[in-house]
């Protein structure tokens, strides 16, 4: 049986006994727990830390909450996150710029700690349903996709094709998210064109992750399917870049620019016990 993954919540607070008493309490209930008391440190340490929720005080000793939850809400990984604001203000103006920032609540000290613990579980209930598609190209990850995954590994003749875009965060960061965001749907739509041309109505499409793209496909057409996604996709990359831009595409190093990277696998090569060990060769491929 595999064992559940912990959920995991990040607390940025200054005053070191309450920061304390909450860590201590939340690791209690069952959570993986991480504490930041300043807001420049909490930024690099959540992106590292991947919370599935952040517990954010807006009065920290250098940038206060609000701008550790703009600059969440510029991070690749970070955008999404849903953040719960701890203050002891209570003025509406000051609930409206949280919620303007995308907090998912707010509550004001002193506080009890039973109703922060079910906000925190409510939170992350609805983010559980929420994230079950992916809201810029509306295909399935998550949960939906691992059941895919582990469905598929109990057929007799399985393939996999997976699809990797890298340096999406770069030029993210250059061109802004509207372009990202566009970039990401092009993918998609050229990945679906793709499988209708080579694969089959039963074949599944999904994310394994933020920016890999994975088909569920049979063994005999997943290394097809893989060529007839990388000969539509690798040209079309350039194409991506503004048009003044597309001339200096390959002045870049390869870290500093956008790449498609296509693999396949099926039951033919491989034989894994369960999901967890697929993930575990994806990881290393």
């Amino acid at each position: 049986m595999v064992e559940k993954k912990k959920q995991k919540v990040f607390i940025v607070e200054d005053d070191s006994d309450l920061a304390e008493m909450l860590t201590a309490y939340f690791k209690v209930q069952g959570y993986d727990v991480a504490h930041a008391a300043r807001g420049e440190d909490a930024v690099g340490e959540i992106e590292e830390f991947m919370p599935d929720i952040a517990i954010l005080d807006i009065r920290l000793p250098d940038i206060d909450g609000y701008e550790v939850c703009r600059r969440l809400r510029e991070g690749r990984r970070t955008h999404s996150l849903p953040v719960i604001f701890l203050t002891e203000k209570r003025e509406r103006d000051d609930k409206l710029s949280g919620l303007e920032l995308g907090a998912v609540d707010y509550i004001t000290k002193p506080f009890d700690i039973q109703e922060l613990r079910l906000r925190v579980r409510n939170v992350l209930r609805r983010a559980n349903l929420d994230t079950l598609v992916n809201p810029v190209t509306g295909l399935p990850e998550g949960n939906l996709v691992r059941e895919q995954l582990e469905n598929m590994l109990r057929q007799p003749a399985w393939g996999l094709v997976i699809i990797g875009l890298r340096g999406l965060a770069k030029f993210r960061d250059k061109f802004g998210f509207v372009a990202a965001d566009d970039v990401s749907r092009a993918i998609t739509l050229m990945i679906t064109n793709a499988m209708k041309e080579t694969g089959s109505e039963d074949d599944y499409i999904g994310h394994v992750s933020g920016d890999d793209f994975a088909i569920i496909t049979s063994a005999d057409k997943c290394a097809r399917l893989a060529d007839r996604c990388l000969i539509r996709l690798q040209p079309s990359i350039q194409y991506f870049y503004p048009a003044l831009e597309r001339h200096r595409i390959h002045e870049l190093p390869e870290s500093e620019r956008l790449l498609v990277h296509v693999s396949s696998m099926s039951s033919r090569e491989h034989n894994f016990a369960n999901v967890n060990d697929l993930f575990t060769a994806l990881e290393k491929s």
